[in-house]
């Protein structure tokens, strides 16, 4: 049995579960973390994070239409 431990860390800023709240997501069949800082990123504006997140690329932003 290992004692290795593995820290989660935000996908965008770094920064680990030990420093800020993460959430857990799924995109593409793959598994990510994104802090609660972070996520409007993901909401509003998914191509800054192309690069950071497999097919964030394709992402539209969420509209700003409430009707």
């Amino acid at each position: 049995m290992s004692d290795q431990t593995t820290t989660n860390s935000c996908l965008n800023c770094s920064r680990s579960e030990e420093v800020v709240p993460l959430l857990s997501l799924r995109y593409t069949g793959s598994s990510a973390w994104i802090c609660s800082q972070c996520l409007p990123l993901l909401i509003h504006e998914p191509h800054k994070l192309v690069g950071k997140l497999a097919g964030a690329e394709t992402l539209e932003p969420a509209s700003d239409d409430h009707d």
